[in-house]
């Protein structure tokens, strides 16, 4: 009994270590960021209290709401160009094609790479002057014009391209491992009814999906919050800041214009955004477990 006791109070303290990091490290720095975001605090941090005034001249700032539409410009596309292309990478592998597995590889490994390496790999790709333009150019199509990195209206789509490049091979290896565990019987069923491959993909399989790729919906939306290695790489926040996302904005604050209250502001609405956009996700995870159990 004694020992039994004891499991309890050794888990407990083996563990403690890991509850102080998390309470002083992770929680505090935060409430310490949201705290410095309602001073006047520049260089180093004041105790002056100036309530709501870096929030309004954060939202006041054309360069911050700039980086706000281009992350929702960027996650949406991102998101939604990731979730369709490893879907349909999956399908493609599912039908059981020779040299699977190296198509596998192939396809995940631009996951592997850094965003510094992807944004880099796509900004000389994109280079108008020895990339995609020139060697076409090159080869006698004078007229061809490719300039999307240097354009203020497109060179945003320019890192959506380079996201889902790198951010696709996840999907396709949580679809992939979610259609093989579909049993044989629904695709006899539904190959005798006559009904062609791509509508047993699109109205059999894509709907038992649902679970896994809402895992990875919420995995890439939580990369494209904290979105900014891509952006420094490949375009460094320009032409002008067409490219400008919140997280470059807050860095750029911190470390350049020592602005130590306006970045902590912005930090801020950051965690705000995240607690946001996770909250019902968890909640309709809960509501699920929730009514699973009672049944």
């Amino acid at each position: 009994m004694q020992a039994k006791r004891r499991r309890p109070f050794a888990a407990t303290l083996a563990l403690l270590p890991t509850w102080i990091a998390a309470i002083f490290v992770y929680i505090g720095t935060m409430v310490w960021s949201v705290r410095l975001s309602f001073t006047d605090s520049t260089i180093f941090p004041s105790s002056n209290y100036v309530g709501f005034a870096q929030y309004a001249k954060l939202f006041k700032n054309a360069r911050w709401l700039a980086s706000l539409e281009n992350v929702l410009i960027f996650g949406v596309l991102y998101v939604g160009g990731c979730l369709t292309l490893g879907f349909v990478l999956a399908a493609a592998l599912d039908r059981k094609v020779r040299f699977e597995s190296m198509f596998r590889t192939i396809f995940l490994y631009p996951y592997a790479m850094s965003f510094v390496v992807t944004g880099l790999i796509w900004q000389w790709m994109l280079n108008p002057t020895f990339g995609i333009q020139a060697t076409v150019r090159a080869l006698g199509w004078q007229s061809f014009v490719f300039d999307w990195i240097v354009n203020r209206d497109m060179a945003i789509y320019t890192v959506v391209f380079a996201g889902v490049w790198q951010g696709a091979g996840l999907v396709m290896v949580i679809a992939l491992s979610g259609m093989r565990g579909i049993g044989e019987e629904q695709w006899k069923a539904a190959q005798i009814d006559g009904i062609p491959v791509w509508r047993i993909y699109v109205s059999i399989i894509l709907p038992q999906l649902g679970p896994a790729l809402a895992a990875s919906g919420m995995l890439l939306s939580m990369g494209v919050i904290k979105t900014y290695d891509l952006i420094v790489a490949q375009t460094g926040g320009g032409p002008g800041y067409s490219t400008e996302v919140p997280a470059k904005f807050i860095m750029d604050n911190l470390f350049e214009r020592q602005n130590l209250g306006l970045a902590s502001a912005g930090a801020t609405v950051l965690v705000l955004s995240v607690v946001m956009a996770v909250a019902p996700f968890r909640y309709a995870l809960h509501m699920r477990a929730r009514r699973r159990g009672a049944h």
